[in-house]
């Protein structure tokens, strides 16, 4: 069994380390522990086993820029008096021992005041006094803790979530008017002929019309307006009769009242409108919390280094950079706008805008794309555009990133459609009847029909069936913007996956040697080469050669650029590389690292993706819908897909986003509905064309483009329920329409023939709306059940 680090809890790999009779992953876990013990803070790891977060090994120099002044100022919450408050977002906040760490940030350091933790919100504020400590050394210090806080272009605008209050006001109204209401009618139902009661009688009835009006024409407006959109584009939906039956539950109440007729229907009013308000707030609630909709400023920084030509630098904010500036871009750091390189040698990852996992080497005079990432040494830039006008930005503003959906062709409205008319004519025929026969009780048979009618178990079947679906579906890690995808899901016959980064491990490679054996002498002398190259698959092979970490001096050392570098270890030259630098023939389609030894050719180490686990039997499970694959590498791979997937229907290769935009439509225009599965922003184009975009990330909290569903990594094998589970969910709601529709057909029949008094219609309508809340609560926890392990 893999041993675990006692406090990231991930699998040691290479180094391992013993320290107070535990194992620990890297210096930086290990010193995270040190850290708690020495402050008494070792009950961190009783709270929550394995619940370190691995602390980030990245140059903590990258924070310096926010001692700036203009960008302290815009990354702060308030500065007085020397006390500082900041508010940091930090996505690796998961469970209740991150929680009690970030608020025990003052015991662990002295230079900090207090913190507090917004877990829904994933932030951190922190207090703390400018003369002690600098913005910058807070961040640092997080970072080392492993608590790595995201400052970018998104988070310094510091807007505020967008928490819609009104629909849970007008729910409390209606919840407040409901149990007075009740309370008020009481009495009407009870007393019988209590002189008492029938002296207040007309004030209680007062009391009663006041509480159904303020629900009427504030908690239900959001109804009217539903309507009203549906009429003007010419959409009958399932608000349309809702708005219907309470005008006629609401004007048959008045009409008793002021008649002496009866109570009215006040109370059971008022009951109805706070269930379906319920209904839609849960509903909310279930996807709140998820951003779907990101643009290029989640992830770009909040300020880049301008350099001087006298080389002076200067921290400045992105939205003062010029055409003609010169920046300065360290490893891993993300490129902003498009640019000149000036000095450096860049090796840069485009995987977000081409999907090609390989890195491009880029030389002095070369244009380098924004969006890109440096991986190696410094490099200096020239602006050739500004952020606005950046090829990235440009991307995600093409019309395909903005589709737009009304909601109204829903399946709910699709039947409500007929419903409508289908009632409403059956009311004008028993009015007509009525009128020839006895014209006082017409009007007690068409208020009984519409207020039986009222399609509120309708309304309320959809919502609670997608909102409990919703839930689970989140609780296994596929999370859905609305329940409009849900019913899409169900509908797709067609899959459309990207290649690297989805149906791949992402940082994961197969590497297979080729050639004559490599004594141990010349693999420590190769591994102390290659840790002198920034190149991924040099970084690769480093992390492949399992041999001791000595270090020999390099000597004569040469790097060829998009070529490979040789040098000199204890005597001997090597030289590492492509092909040609080596003096080989290089195989069509094969990405390799050849290696030589002193001019003779020794072999070569073949790369190779690492394919998810368990594809095999997913895509047998898969085998009713069309399989497509689409992939910004080239088609080395294509033998080993076409053994994964026999039922593949068609595979590209060497995809542009617009080329991948394009296939999708191809489909579409042949009549199918489609669901594409990508991760990077090439895919972002496809995904908001496609019927259904599923964004997959490995990290929940990284970079993902717009998208309908953001789906984890590593339930990527377990899709096929998911789309199953989505298709039992239209089922389960099939099934309540016709659970409604049986009680609307029998409260009809005994309303039309006159048997059905208004009050019984009010009684029997939110009792129709009680069972089928309990049906799909209990179908829906049974058919998750048969997929997923669900805690109750």
């Amino acid at each position: 069994m893999a041993e675990q680090c006692f406090h990231c809890g991930q699998k040691i790999d290479k180094e391992r380390l013993l320290f107070d009779e535990k194992i620990f992953c890297c210096n930086g876990c290990q010193s995270v522990y040190e850290i708690l013990n020495f402050h008494n803070l070792d009950n961190f790891y009783n709270i929550n086993k394995n619940s370190g977060i691995r602390p980030s090994n990245e140059n903590n120099a990258q924070f310096d820029y926010l001692d700036t002044p203009e960008i302290f100022t815009k990354v702060v919450d308030f500065s007085e008096g020397g006390t500082t408050l900041v508010t940091f977002k930090i996505p690796v906040i998961h469970c209740s021992s991150c929680i009690w760490l970030l608020e025990s940030l003052h015991t662990i350091n002295n230079k900090i005041k207090y913190s507090q933790v917004n877990f829904t919100r994933k932030t951190v504020q922190i207090s703390f006094k400018e003369d002690e400590i600098k913005l910058s050394e807070v961040a640092k210090f997080l970072t080392n803790l492993g608590y790595k806080p995201v400052i970018n272009l998104e988070t310094a605008e510091k807007k505020q979530d967008k928490l819609d209050k009104s629909l849970l006001i007008k729910l409390a109204v209606a919840g407040f008017a409901f149990g007075n209401g009740m309370f008020f009618s009481f009495p009407e139902y009870v007393s019988g002929d209590d002189v008492w009661f029938h002296s207040f009688k007309h004030l209680f009835r007062i009391i009663l019309f006041c509480l159904a009006t303020a629900v009427v024409f504030y908690s239900a407006s959001d109804y009217y307006k539903s309507a009203w959109y549906g009429l003007k584009n010419k959409i009958i939906n399932i608000d349309v009769p809702i708005v219907l039956g309470i005008f006629v539950l609401y004007g048959r109440s008045i009409y008793e009242a002021v008649t002496d007729y009866g109570p009215g229907y006040f109370d059971t009013l008022c009951g109805l409108l706070f269930f379906m308000l319920l209904g839609k707030t849960f509903q909310k609630r279930t996807y709140n919390s998820l951003s779907y909709d990101r643009d290029y400023k989640s992830f770009y920084p909040i300020a880049v280094t301008k350099v001087d030509f006298d080389g002076k630098q200067e921290n400045i904010l992105l939205s003062d950079l010029a055409v003609g500036d010169r920046i300065m871009v360290r490893n891993q750091e993300i490129i902003p706008v498009d640019s000149i390189l000036i000095k450096g040698e860049g090796n840069i990852d485009n995987s977000f805008i081409t999907g090609e996992s390989a890195h491009i080497s880029k030389k002095p005079g070369d244009k380098i794309f924004a969006g890109g990432k440096q991986s190696g040494s410094i490099l200096e830039l020239e602006v050739i555009k500004s952020v606005d006008q950046s090829y990235l930005t440009q991307l995600w503003n093409k019309e395909a990133f903005k589709k737009f959906e009304t909601g109204l062709d829903t399946m709910t409205n699709t039947i409500s459609k007929y419903f409508t008319f289908i009632i409403l004519g059956i009311t004008l025929v028993a009015g007509i009847y009525w009128s020839t026969i006895d014209f006082e009780k017409m009007f007690q048979v068409v208020s009984a029909i519409l207020i039986v009618a009222c399609p509120c178990a309708l309304a309320l079947s959809a919502p609670f069936t997608f909102g409990h679906i919703m839930r689970i579906l989140g609780r296994n890690k596929f999370y859905v913007k609305d329940t409009l995808t849900i019913e899409r899901l169900a509908k797709v016959d067609t899959l459309v996956f990207d290649k690297t980064g989805t149906i791949t491990e992402n940082k994961k490679t197969n590497i297979n040697y080729i050639g004559t054996e490599i004594e141990e002498f010349d693999l420590r002398n190769i591994k102390s080469l290659l840790k002198n190259s920034n190149h991924p698959l040099s970084k690769s092979l480093y992390d492949f050669i399992d041999v001791n970490d000595d270090y020999f001096e390099i000597e004569d050392f040469e790097e060829i650029s998009g070529k490979g570098y040789k040098g000199k270890v204890r005597g001997i030259i090597y030289k590492i590389g492509s092909a040609n630098f080596t003096a080989q023939e290089s195989q069509n389609m094969e990405t390799a690292v050849y290696i030589s030894k002193n001019g003779e050719f020794i072999g070569k180490f073949i790369f190779k993706n690492e394919y998810r686990n368990n594809l095999a039997q997913l895509f047998q499970n898969l085998k009713n819908y069309g399989i497509n694959i689409l992939s910004g590498d080239n088609s080395s791979e294509k033998p080993i897909l076409e053994k994964l997937i026999p039922s593949i229907s068609e595979m590209k290769f060497n995809q542009n986003p617009e080329n991948k935009l394009d296939f999708i439509k191809k489909l579409q225009d042949e009549g199918k509905k489609v669901a594409m599965l990508g991760d990077g922003l090439n895919d972002a184009g496809a995904l908001k064309q496609s019927n259904v975009g599923i964004a997959i990330a490995d990290d929940s909290n990284s970079f993902t483009p717009s998208s309908d569903v953001i789906m984890n990594g590593e339930k990527i094998p377990e899709l096929d329920k998911f789309l199953k589970l989505s298709k039992d969910a239209i089922k389960i709601v099939k099934f309540t329409f016709i659970i409604s529709l049986c009680y609307n057909v029998v409260g009809v029949g005994f309303a039309v023939s006159g048997h059905m008094h208004p009050l019984f219609a009010a009684i029997f309508m939110p009792l129709s709306s009680v069972t089928v809340v309990t049906f799909t609560t209990l179908s829906t926890w049974l058919r998750s059940s048969k997929y997923f392990k669900i805690n109750i």
